[in-house]
């Protein structure tokens, strides 16, 4: 039986859909292309139809939660380094890896993906670190660029440090500094 062009497109978003969440919650290692198309309620036959392999999957799954919409709608995400600051330090970023940030979840992994899904990864560092460039403190361009980059990362390493630690207080204390520290940037 043929099905549709949107039926198709509609099958790929699922995928995504779920491979997305899944290698954020998992790992690439512990999630199999069988459970990812179960996930999305499509048999594992029709994985091939779609992707050519494991390693594509993930490079478009990386594709698909980093690249802004098509249709040119504007991302759920602030601009703004403080405002994305105090969206992404919050209890339910950290307590949600599924939906959460790719570089806090899979960063470690991903440096070891492929190709195509580093250049993916490596599109959207510039991006991110321009978008907030654009309103991070500093005299010169140079200036806001590593105000940046440096509050990014401290982001992100907080975020991924929240996760590994088994204390609570410590966990949210990571993540408050890191904000306060951040506010503080002038």
């Amino acid at each position: 039986m043929k099905i549709s062009r949107e039926q198709v497109a509609e099958n790929r978003q699922r995928i995504l859909d779920a491979a997305s969440r899944m290698f954020r919650e998992r790992g690439f290692e512990d999630v199999t292309v069988a459970e990812v198309m179960k996930a999305a309620g499509l048999t594992h036959g029709a994985f091939y139809g779609h992707f050519e392999s494991k390693d594509d999957l993930i490079a478009q799954a990386f594709a698909h939660v980093l690249t802004p919409p098509a249709d040119g709608s504007a991302s759920r995400l602030p601009d703004d380094l403080k405002e994305f600051a105090a969206f992404y330090l919050r209890a339910a970023h950290r307590d949600d890896p599924g939906g959460a940030c790719l570089f806090s979840t899979l960063g470690t992994e991903a440096a070891r993906a492929s190709d195509e899904a580093r250049h993916t990864l490596t599109l959207s560092v510039r991006n991110q670190i321009e978008k907030f460039s654009r309103s991070a403190p500093g005299n010169t361009d140079d200036e806001r660029r590593q105000a940046a980059t440096g509050a990014w990362a401290a982001m992100i390493g907080a975020v991924m440090l929240a996760r590994i630690v088994d204390d609570p207080a410590l966990s949210d204390q990571l993540m408050a500094d890191t904000k306060e520290w951040i506010d503080a940037l002038s």
